[in-house]
């Protein structure tokens, strides 16, 4: 059993938050439109809303019972003064009524959103003498190790504490860099930044306008919308990939198409409308490019089809064009307009085709090759084996040309300033090109709903593209000085947020399982570590890191010596990494996974060495997986902390972009670790009896989901199972060691299983009016509560798997025999009647036999399957053959049945086909037979639906 944690001075995330206020401004602060600057230096993955770090920070350090609108106060959330309630309240019944608000949010709330607001000298002191009193004098210390992108010890330095932040990659090594360093110590230097942009823009400019022909005529050239033509195997014509034809499909706006017509020689010409008529349209649709969804492509002249295996293969081979249909230009007014290719056009990309093979530098920029791994596979199967390949001729110049004239400028820059203020120049502006390189490469498509450059990383990978922009980063919006002004101005916030007298952070750039801090010398750590293969940091990160290398080797050597990132040292779950060692029953998705759970209990040891005794580690984790927190669990329980608290909680917009279908859930889970005074000692520890554990985990997670179920906290049915892991985590580590009957140590992984099947039958009591699902058969069971707790069709496969063992299915087994489920990428997708039934209208011996079911059959081993043929009848029959069909099988009295059907009728959703059928068989002429008793809401419009909702909405 755990011991010696009662000398530990609790603290105020030990005690109950504001979880819901801080929820709301979670999401207040996630509108694209008003993101914190720091957001903008340039891209990086997975930043944490500022609310939830200011909480994680504060109530980690703050002693317990911290009054809550003390809490809020100092996080700014709440207005200054006006207030007759308690701020939680205020807060959450500004959210209930904004449907109601007239004018902005900032209005109806009374104040800005947080992150716009720092602690004023006097709230600052006021804080400092609470965490003096409960920290012995000292202000405490704060360190994330694994710091990304900057938003946790930023804020940290907000506060006036002292703060330490560890990155490995350099990208985000390098954002920190301006962040805790610069910001504080050099501080506003905007006339010695745009001094030299401007010069570098003047060299470079002059070095690229040749590549963009058009400025005598006032049309300079912005964008190329660009695509790729490969030659038709039949007759010899050229066919450009080009799934739509559609430039700018804008609602609000006026829109754009590029229409082809095929020439005698072969070649494609473009004809861009603007505002096309249906006279100009007549016979072509701009919904219907030659490239299918499936990637096989249709020659525009003789409709021969080529296969997409087969254009990979020409494109991977180099046997392909690029090809331009559309120009967006400037005026010499200002304004942007789209107008067609012309001959200067293509003239001026043969001599960029040209310039990159006769100069002798460019010829060899960039040549480092790609590495294999899990997202360059991508690329690399599109030819791209160097990473100057991911660019098109003009694009390598126009980024080298930029680069070259940094270069140039960085001797002149380092002589006429101190050291810092000229490393804070040279990376501002580097930043700039960096930043460009999302905007300007071959993986950078083209939005047609705003007629403009998207993002390299709008997912987070590196897919190929078939449409791409090639941009003059000279001119026009996606140019050097814009990003440079909009980085700068992001630099000028970030400074103006920081107190008057604030000290620097320290910054390491290493392994965070070998700190150079010293033992014992941290008081709280926050970590947001990274989640086995959610995101392969360093592989997505070289992308920028090829080009910063290029202008920051000799200022930052310790940052960029390496070719490339270190990916040996990258806590993630990377399998391409173990691809020559899988084999002898391992696979490499598991060698992966042992490897990246070896480096987080590394890591979790190394920062238990660095934290006092009496020290607080809070860890952010999202992931939904029992595999990832039973990891986590051990590897904080072997490190030696104590399990004190955990709490649930909003951190961003749901189905957030490049995340759907990930393992991170839409919930954070704050998870707390104590270092205690006095060394455990695990082998002496006397074990518990999982018997014993049992109860109390099972009392725990119902107990935990009640209370947010009760809270009005809306949560998603999988974001309360996983926030009742905390509370089950915590009875299992203060149990630790724990031993079944025959003494073998349970791991953690028992407890959430078990806390998983408790929390189900909550779900099931609060959402399943009147129902008792262990009443149906097990398979029945299995479908109807993964449509219950998952909300989706489609879910990891380790979640089904957990749902069936706990009542008895192995989800494998079935799989053929029932079709119940296929697998989707890894996935389970549970399929519905259609892809379950026989054709009722086809002759017996003509009918699939892939198919289970089939619908002439009497009667049926399970429940479920008697509902899918039933609505399978209804759907191809009609109502009068059904009443027959549910009458010729009893149905009419089945208890079964009905309560299948009713159940489906609950946790499918509304726009399912077999929510529909569902329906017409529950309330048609068939409600005669069936005469199934509902509540009010189980027809309610979604508009109108009582039940939960995502916990991103509330």
């Amino acid at each position: 059993m755990t011991e010696h944690n009662d000398d530990l001075k609790p603290l105020a995330i030990e005690g109950k938050l504001p979880l819901k206020a801080v929820g709301i401004e979670n999401l207040r602060e996630a509108n694209p439109q008003y993101l914190p600057p720091h957001r903008y230096l340039h891209p990086w993955f997975a930043r944490r809303p500022t609310p939830a770090s200011r909480l994680a920070i504060l109530a980690s350090v703050l002693p317990k019972g911290t009054d809550s609108d003390d809490l809020l106060k100092w996080m700014q959330i709440g207005p200054k003064e006006g207030v007759d309630e308690d701020i939680a309240s205020y807060v959450e019944r500004k959210k209930a009524t904004e449907s109601e608000r007239s004018g902005n949010l900032e209005s109806h709330y009374r104040y800005p959103r947080p992150f716009t607001r720092s602690p004023g000298k006097a709230q600052r002191k006021e804080l400092h003498e609470v965490l003096r009193d409960h920290w012995d004098d000292d202000l405490p210390s704060v360190f994330d190790p694994t710091a990304g992108g900057g938003v946790i010890p930023y804020e940290s330095l907000r506060y006036g504490f002292p703060t330490h932040a560890n990155e490995l990659n350099p990208i985000p090594s390098l954002i920190l860099k301006v962040l805790l360093e610069f910001a504080p110590n050099v501080g506003d230097i905007e006339e010695e930044v745009q001094h030299w942009a401007n010069k570098v823009d003047s060299e470079a400019s002059s070095v690229i306008q040749e590549y963009f022909p058009g400025q005598e005529q006032g049309q300079t050239p912005v964008n190329y919308v660009s695509t790729y033509s490969i030659q038709c195997r039949s007759c010899g014509a050229d066919i450009p990939l080009v799934p739509k034809w559609w430039i700018r499909t804008r609602s609000d706006g006026i829109d754009v198409v590029s229409r082809p017509e095929v020439q005698n020689d072969g070649s494609v010409e473009y004809d861009v409308l603007i505002d096309p008529s249906e006279k100009e349209l007549e016979g072509f649709d701009p919904g219907d490019g030659p490239v299918s969804r499936g990637g096989d492509t249709e020659c525009l002249r003789c409709g021969v089809v080529t296969e997409d295996d087969e254009v990979r293969s020409q494109l991977n081979s180099g046997d392909f064009d690029y090809d331009i249909y559309c120009v967006r230009y400037r005026e010499n007014s200002g304004k942007r307009r789209f107008r067609s290719p012309v001959q200067e056009d293509w003239e001026a990309l043969e001599q960029a085709e040209s310039a990159i093979q006769s100069d002798y530098e460019l010829s060899t920029f960039l040549s480092t090759p790609i590495p294999k791994g899990n997202k360059t596979t991508e690329p690399r199967n599109y030819g791209m084996n160097e990473w100057r390949d991911l660019f098109a001729p003009r694009q390598l110049i126009s980024n080298h040309a930029y680069v070259q004239a940094i270069n140039n400028h960085q001797s002149q820059i380092q002589s006429e300033h101190d050291q810092e203020t000229a490393n804070a120049i040279i990376t501002l502006l580097t930043l700039s090109i960096s930043k460009l390189i999302d905007r300007n490469s071959r993986l950078t498509s083209w939005d047609t709903s705003k007629g403009y450059p998207s993002q390299m990383f709008k997912s987070q990978n590196l897919a190929f593209k078939r449409v791409f922009v090639d941009s003059n980063i000279s001119i026009g919006g996606t140019d050097f000085l814009s990003y440079l002004d909009k980085i700068y101005d992001s630099y000028k916030e970030i400074v103006s947020y920081l107190p008057e007298d604030s000290a620097a952070g320290n910054v390491t750039n290493t392994d965070a399982a070998d700190l150079p801090h010293e033992t014992n010398s941290i008081s709280a750590i926050i970590a947001d570590p990274p989640y086995y293969s959610s995101i392969q940091y360093a592989e997505l990160s070289d992308v920028f890191y090829v080009w910063m290398r290029e202008c920051l080797q000799s200022v930052f050597p310790n940052l960029f010596s390496d070719s490339l990132t270190d990916k040996t040292s990258e806590a993630v779950a990377n399998p391409d990494q173990f691809s020559d060692v899988s084999g002898s029953g391992s696979s490499k998705k598991e060698l992966a996974n042992r490897s990246y759970e070896k480096k987080m209990s590394d890591i979790f040891s190394e920062l238990y060495r660095v934290l006092e005794p009496g020290g607080v580690m809070t860890v952010m984790f999202t992931h939904k997986e029992t595999d990832a927190w039973d990891t986590l669990t051990m590897s904080l329980i072997n490190s030696g902390f104590i399990i004190t608290s955990t709490h649930p909680i909003t951190s961003e917009m749901p189905q957030r972009a490049g995340m759907r279908d990930s393992a991170s859930a839409d919930s954070t889970l704050l998870l707390t670790g104590r270092k205690p005074h006095q060394e455990r000692d695990p082998e002496n520890a006397v074990p518990t009896l999982w018997s014993d554990v049992e109860a109390d985990t099972r009392a725990a997670a119902k107990e935990a989901a009640r209370d947010l179920l009760e809270s009005g906290i809306s949560l998603t049915k999988t974001d309360v199972i996983i926030s009742a892991f905390g509370p089950t985590l915590r009875v299992f580590a203060d149990a630790y060691p724990v031993v079944d009957d025959e003494d073998e140590e349970v791991p953690p992984r028992k407890a959430l299983e078990t806390a998983r099947e408790a929390v189900t039958q909550i779900l099931v009591d609060e959402y399943l009016e009147g129902m008792d699902v262990d009443t149906l058969d097990d398979v029945t069971e299995w479908y109807v509560l993964c449509w219950l707790v998952h909300e989706s069709e489609t879910f990891s496969y380790d979640d089904g798997r957990q749902l069936g063992l706990g009542i008895g299915v192995d989800i494998d087994e079935i799989k053929r025999s029932t079709k119940t489920w296929r697998k989707s990428r890894g996935d389970i997708s549970l399929r519905g009647h259609d892809g379950r039934v026989q054709n009722i209208n086809e002759k017996p011996e003509d009918r699939s036999s892939r198919l289970p079911i089939d619908p002439d059959d009497l009667s049926f081993p399970r429940s479920l399957d008697a509902v899918h043929a039933a609505m399978h009848v209804y759907d191809k029959k009609g109502e009068t053959v059904t009443l027959e069909w549910l009458r010729e099988r009893n149905y009419d009295t089945d208890s079964q049945f009905k309560a299948t059907l009713k159940a489906l009728l609950q946790v499918l959703p509304k726009n399912h086909e077999d929510w529909e059928l569902a329906r017409d068989l529950a309330v048609g002429r068939t409600s005669d037979v069936l005469d199934l008793d509902f509540g009010p809401n189980i027809f309610a419009d979604d508009r109108e639906d009582t039940s939960q909702q995502s916990l991103e909405e509330f």
